[in-house]
C-alpha cells in the first residue's frame, strides 16, 4: 500500500507546472517564515530541495540571512544514515550526493548532534492530517528523528495533494508536529481533512 501511494502521489507532484509549483512554494515559504516557531529557533535543519518536491531555497535563505545556524543533511553511504552538517554558504559549501542531490561539504561543514536542532523542516511524498508521514521508503529521517530533543519541532511543507485523510503507519514512524501547505497551517488533528488524491 505505502509503495502504491508513492508512486500516485509521485506522479502528481511530477504533473506540477513549473508556474504552479512556483507559487505553491513561494506561498508555503511564506507560511513557514511566519511560524513562530521557527522565528525563535535558533538552530534550524532544512533540506536540499529533489525534483518536484517544495522548493526550499526561500528558507534556507532566509535562515541564513536572519542568523539562523543553518543545519543540512548528507548521505553517509557506508552507515546507510543521515549525518548533520552546519552550512553557512549553500554556494559554495554544497556537492552533489546520492542521486544528485545537493549535500553538505563534510570536509569543511562541521558536524551537528540532533539532539542540537531547534526546528526540522521534514521532507516527504504524503502527510496525514493527524500528522503521520510518508517518507521515500529508506527510513532515513525516522532513524534520525527518533534521537531528536524531545522539545524539537518537526514540521513537513507539502502541496494540498500530498495530504490525505490518513495513511498507513509503522511503530517506527515519526509523525509531525504540524504541517504547512498553500491551503493553510494544520497543527495536531485537523479540523477538515483535505480530499485524497485522485486513483
Amino acid at each position: 500500500m505505502k509503495s502504491d501511494l508513492r508512486k500516485r502521489l509521485h506522479t502528481l507532484r511530477n504533473a506540477m507546472s513549473p508556474e504552479e509549483h512556483r507559487r505553491a512554494s513561494a506561498h508555503i515559504t511564506a507560511e513557514l517564515l511566519g511560524l513562530d516557531r521557527y522565528r525563535s529557533a535558533q538552530t534550524v535543519m532544512a533540506y536540499s530541495t529533489f525534483g518536484s518536491e517544495f522548493s526550499t531555497s526561500g528558507f534556507v535563505e532566509h535562515a541564513l540571512r536572519h542568523t539562523k545556524r543553518l543545519v543540512l543533511p548528507r548521505i553517509d553511504r557506508q552507515a546507510d544514515r543521515l549525518e548533520l552538517h552546519h552550512v553557512q554558504d549553500v554556494e559554495t559549501e554544497l556537492v552533489p550526493g546520492l542521486w544528485g542531490i545537493r549535500e553538505p561539504n563534510s570536509a569543511v561543514c562541521p558536524s551537528v548532534d540532533v539532539t542540537a536542532i531547534d526546528f526540522v523542516l521534514v521532507p516527504g511524498l504524503g502527510f496525514s492530517t493527524r500528522g503521520d508521514r510518508l517518507g521515500y521508503g529508506r527510513g532515513y529521517y525516522d532513524r534520525l528523528l527518533k534521537r531528536r530533543n524531545p522539545k524539537t519541532y518537526l514540521v513537513a511543507a507539502a502541496f494540498t495533494f500530498q495530504v490525505l485523510a490518513t495513511l498507513p503507519v509503522d511503530e517506527h514512524d515519526i509523525p509531525i508536529d504540524l504541517m504547512v501547505t498553500e491551503a493553510g497551517v494544520y497543527e495536531g488533528p485537523a479540523q477538515r481533512p483535505i480530499q485524497d488524491p485522485p486513483k
